[in-house]
């Protein structure tokens, strides 16, 4: 079997995962048909091998944070080190280089506008070799966070699907965290699937309390679990980022449309010229374009389009793995 590429079963054990980061081996086996060893021989295989991390994140609606889509333009020369000073921020997530070597794309979260503010107005544009940043405000979310490219695969039946789901409770407003929920967070960002015993050490509670928090804050959609994987391990080998110029009055039909594509792997509306905003993944530059000439031509309202190939991912939706690292421009 070829090592850059999941097989049958590594695909399903993702995509169940995708649906519950924590969901014991036994229970992944029982709906898989296999045994419980065959799937943490697998898990332990893969994420040995970097191939997967489960990460526990917050959904941001949820916390009332402000998310914004960065383009950052750098000198030629800088953009590297700008990107990998952006990613070890800890209010970053997928920080990209983007075709031409110049741009960089990347999402910031913020829990006020004071906030957005210092990284927006003051810190990013004051960053030597930075030439230019457009930032689009968020405004809704078509498709993303729990809902990952993977749940698109089909390698799950639908009655799998409803045994591994985890159900969530309309939000009732803002979610309220203290220093312990914010300790649990933190490790769980890091390793979705840390033990009890490790989590209750981090934030000085008894187990069952841990287990209880956890329910809850999953219940009310404050957590969520998401699988961090090369999308080559799943045969495909473009992803590319579109800025749509959509009609007010089909944004959301488009929005919704797109949510739909199998290519889809991130779909949301923003402020600024270009309102619609996908990350679609294909098999390569074929498909990329057969995609655009069909799928993209057939969305309602559309006044233009742009996009912008991804070159190099430099983190994804968690925070970065430990590694050693050089000196790198500061961002902070």
């Amino acid at each position: 079997m070829n090592s850059d590429v999941f097989d049958e079963l590594d695909r399903q054990l993702v995509e169940a995962l995708q649906l519950d980061g924590r969901a014991p081996f036994s229970r992944i086996a029982e709906v898989l048909g296999v045994s419980d060893q065959t799937v943490a021989r697998r898990y332990t295989r893969l994420r040995t091998a970097g191939a997967i991390r489960v990460l526990g994140l917050t959904d941001r609606a949820a916390l009332g944070e402000v998310v914004w889509l960065l383009r950052v333009q750098c000198a030629p020369d800088a953009a590297v080190a700008v990107a990998e000073a952006l990613a070890r921020r800890p209010d970053t997530s997928w920080v990209s280089l983007m075709s031409g070597g110049t741009e960089i794309v990347a999402v910031t979260r913020a829990a006020s506008g004071e906030d957005s503010d210092a990284l927006l107005l003051r810190k990013l544009p004051s960053t030597p070799r930075v030439v230019g940043v457009v930032a689009h405000c968020v405004l809704h979310e078509y498709f993303g966070g729990p809902q990952g490219l993977i749940s698109k695969s089909g390698m799950l039946t639908p009655r799998q699907i409803e045994r591994l789901a985890v159900p969530v409770r309309p939000s009732g407003g803002r979610a309220r965290l203290d220093d312990g929920d914010r300790q649990l967070l933190a490790v769980l960002a890091r390793d979705g699937r840390a033990g009890l015993a490790e989590l209750a050490a981090a934030t000085g509670w008894s187990q069952s309390t841990v287990r209880r928090r956890l329910a809850e804050l999953r219940a009310d959609g404050v957590l969520y679990f998401d699988v961090d994987y090369q999308p080559r391990r799943f045969g495909h080998g473009s992803t590319t980022v579109l800025w749509l110029s959509v009609l007010p009055a089909d944004l959301a039909a488009a929005g919704q449309a797109v949510a739909e594509h199998p290519e889809a792997a991130f779909v949301c509306a923003t402020t600024g010229r270009h309102n619609l905003l996908a990350v679609v993944v294909c098999r390569d530059v074929q498909a990329l374009y057969q995609y655009l000439t069909t799928r993209v031509a057939a969305l309602p309202g559309v006044l233009s389009m742009e996009t912008s190939p991804m070159i190099r991912q430099v983190k994804g939706p968690g925070p970065l793995p430990s590694s050693p690292r050089g000196p790198a421009r500061r961002v902070s």
